[in-house]
């Protein structure tokens, strides 16, 4: 019988160390509501309807009272452009993968096009613009 007070686990792993942080992820995907073949995707609503399916991937501590009413910091509509695109936060690739595949397999099984880009706050407003590339 091993002493009580032996730890039963190796020196790597210890039952109180708390897990350790994801690393920094910057970026972000666009997706655009366009079809690589120029046609506007249908329907009008698509940008709304998937990041409400996503709301409940949000980072940890961020439920609050009205959470359930608001979208995800990690995919979220917007219009650029004049035209309707989810924006998707590189984070949710490390902190729910499968969530980022579901949210990029929709984009690729729609033909749609995705950026990858760096939204930065404008100086004046505080809103976001991208700059990125296909």
């Amino acid at each position: 019988m091993p002493d009580s007070a032996e730890n039963p686990f190796p020196d790597s792993v210890s039952p109180l160390s708390p897990p350790s942080p994801p690393p920094a992820v910057i970026g972000q995907c666009i997706i655009q509501g366009i079809t690589s073949k120029n046609a506007p995707f249908r329907p009008a609503d698509w940008a709304e309807r998937l990041c409400g399916v996503m709301s409940c991937f949000r980072p940890e501590g961020y439920a609050g009272r009205n959470a359930h009413i608001t979208y995800s910091q990690y995919v979220r509509p917007t219009i650029l452009d004049g035209v309707k695109c989810v924006v998707v936060d590189e984070a949710l690739r490390v902190t729910q993968p499968l969530a980022y595949h579901f949210v990029m397999n929709f984009a690729k099984d729609n033909d749609l096009r995705v950026l990858n880009a760096c939204l930065l706050p404008d100086s004046e407003t505080g809103n976001e613009n991208a700059a990125g590339q296909a």
